[in-house]
């Protein structure tokens, strides 16, 4: 997980001829369709060339792939790719607040912490002309789904019963199967293909395509237990089992589905008729 932590933050920028309007690149697909195509260079990184821009804000594409948090795209674009007007728009405090408290739990499942030269106390106050935090309004209007956290990695099940499997399923919240695969980018840095097929759901309204969306950043936040999951680039299908307790998604099980395998086939065929005692 590739997050550059040597990032300096410049505050206090001069304006005036020190910088100028630059069309926002196409290598920076994070801070496209955010509501302008102008940027300022330098930024309010101190990025003074555009290919220090795109080397350095691509190492949060990863980040930004956990949906970790729903301001974290207009968090780091306002800094990376600030809008072209007559002074820098700064973050306020509170976003940066409330970005880091959902995100830098992600971080650290990735072995880094949330970066010094993003202290959120360098940021102006909400009373200032800055980029505000979600309103409570924008909260209401949108659903609130469960939150994977980072966690320790269940152990593979490779041996099971179409019978043990069941008392399990009785116990959970969710059972989804999974198609992984992996790829090398450019930069030799490992992506994931994540196929989710929704076997059950018990617990809440939740819909098959918010619990596919859920499992999916699970596997992004806990990539140890991906890249365990995924020793080869041939593709592997597992069996993800788990519960949702107060509002954080926890995979409990995870099963290999191998294709001479019928259990869990029989298994998932079978719950749909089964009474759980």
């Amino acid at each position: 997980f590739a997050v550059n932590i040597f990032l300096t933050l410049v505050t206090g920028f001069d304006i005036g001829l020190s910088t100028k309007c630059v069309v926002i690149p196409k290598e920076m697909g994070m801070c496209h369709k955010i509501g302008y195509s102008e940027m300022r260079l330098p930024n309010l990184m101190g990025h003074t060339s555009m290919a220090e821009v795109i080397l350095k804000s691509t190492a949060w594409q990863h980040l930004l792939q956990t949906d970790c948090h729903p301001q974290l795209r207009m968090f780091l674009c306002s800094l990376f790719a600030p809008i072209c007007l007559d002074t820098f728009i700064h973050p306020c405090r509170s976003m940066c607040v409330a970005v880091r408290d959902s995100c830098a739990p992600v971080l650290l499942c990735h072995g880094h912490t949330w970066p010094d030269s993003l202290d959120c106390d360098r940021f102006p106050g909400d009373e200032d002309m800055c980029l505000a935090s979600v309103t409570k309004e924008y909260k209401y209007l949108h659903k609130v789904l469960p939150k994977p956290a980072c966690q320790t990695c269940p152990a593979v099940e490779e041996f099971f019963t179409h019978k043990r499997v069941l008392e399990v399923f009785c116990d959970s919240d969710f059972a989804v199967k999974v198609k992984l695969s992996k790829r090398s980018t450019v930069s030799d840095e490992q992506e994931y293909n994540i196929e989710c097929q929704v076997e059950f759901i018990i617990q809440g309204s939740f819909l098959p395509y918010e619990t596919q969306s859920m499992i999916q950043q699970w596997l992004l936040i806990n990539e140890k237990c991906t890249q365990r999951m995924t020793p080869t680039h041939r593709p592997m299908v597992y069996l993800l089992v788990g519960n949702i307790e107060e509002g954080i998604i926890l995979v409990k099980h995870v099963y290999h589905w191998q294709r001479k395998d019928s259990q869990l086939t029989l298994a998932t065929q079978k719950w749909r008729y089964h009474k759980c005692l």
